[in-house]
């Protein structure tokens, strides 16, 4: 064997395995479980927008996500821990919004205004995780609620800071009641899946907010006040590479698609070998599954005159394959 050969199999035992069984893969089922994880929270959040999160099953999540019942539980005990891990994101999300905005501005009134409006742009942006932050989050279990009463406590606190510039300052539960109030009105919103930008409530919320610790003129002036210019996140595309597919993202569909497009032109056998798939009729199995949801193509006449298949990505396989990669990186 030459060295030039040496080295291409070192390459490939690096990126799929080492030939006894040990993977070493850099999409590794690790990875995979990953892209399946994000799938079943992106589901999860729709139901639950959808059906109300009392009434997503998981027979729900799996069919919409398009993974196995077994695979659902292995990432998650029960629906309600599948819930919980979908609350977790949505607060995450949402924080990752709310405060760059909230820290980027100085004084009390500045600050609450960008993160109001911050928070207002990602309900709009991300309807299925708003809905379940504001709306689902109360039909969420236990552990949903617990989350809920932390981020709504450190909220509280928030806006408690108002009393140290008031004139007369207000009870210490004010905080609570205002927030309480502010919520209330964007719960009614979504609950009744209104169509105005919710980012039109920005005025009439600070209003509210403000009225009980800098006074009736000072929540006025921000009733009027302009509204900024808001600009929309693009919503992440990469979160579901295989969303709209009638097909289960799993650990060998994930390889084969990656061999084909690491090795353009390549037939069932050399694909079979790349993927480190050893059974040629599954590996036949999956090749044509792929091809019928037009992901690769077979560019040779293996079928006609006998010669081998000639493997390559379409357009929509290598959008695919690059989403894949994009969420197993790193």
């Amino acid at each position: 064997m030459s060295s030039r050969e040496r080295g291409a199999g070192a390459r490939k035992r690096a990126r799929f395995g080492d030939g006894h069984g040990r993977e070493t893969s850099s999409v590794g089922r690790e990875k995979v479980s990953e892209i399946q994880r994000a799938r079943m929270i992106t589901a999860m959040a729709e139901v639950a927008g959808e059906r109300g999160a009392a009434n997503a099953t998981v027979a729900h999540v799996v069919a919409r996500s398009g993974v196995s019942r077994r695979t659902f539980y292995e990432m998650f005990s029960d629906r309600e821990d599948c819930l919980a891990a979908v609350f977790a994101e949505a607060v995450e999300r949402a924080g990752r919004r709310v405060l760059p905005a909230y820290e980027a501005e100085s004084g009390w009134q500045a600050r609450l205004r960008a993160g109001v409006a911050a928070l207002l742009l990602f309900l709009e942006d991300e309807p299925d995780m708003g809905r379940l932050l504001v709306v689902e989050a109360l039909g969420g279990g236990p552990r949903v609620l617990e989350h809920r009463a932390r981020v709504l406590a450190r909220l509280v606190e928030v806006v408690d800071e108002g009393r140290a510039l008031a004139k007369s300052p207000p009870p210490p539960l004010t905080a609570e009641g205002v927030l309480g109030g502010a919520f209330a009105l964007v719960h009614a919103r979504l609950s009744q899946r209104d169509t105005a930008p919710l980012t039109n409530l920005l005025g009439p919320l600070m209003g509210l907010i403000l009225g009980p610790y800098l006074g009736p003129a000072a929540a006025r002036r921000e009733i009027e006040r302009p509204a900024p210019e808001f600009n929309h996140a693009r919503r992440r595309e990469h979160s579901d590479p295989l969303r709209g597919l009638d097909m289960r993202l799993t650990y060998r569909t994930v390889r084969v698609l990656v061999a084909v497009g690491s090795q353009p032109g390549a037939s069932n056998r050399q694909i079979a070998q790349e993927a480190g798939v050893e059974d040629q009729g599954q590996i036949s199995k999956l090749l044509r599954r792929l091809e019928s949801l037009d992901l690769i193509q077979n560019t040779g006449h293996g079928h006609t005159k006998g010669e081998p298949n000639v493997w390559t990505l379409t357009a929509r396989g290598a959008e695919v394959e690059q989403a894949i990669k994009v969420q197993t990186e790193g």
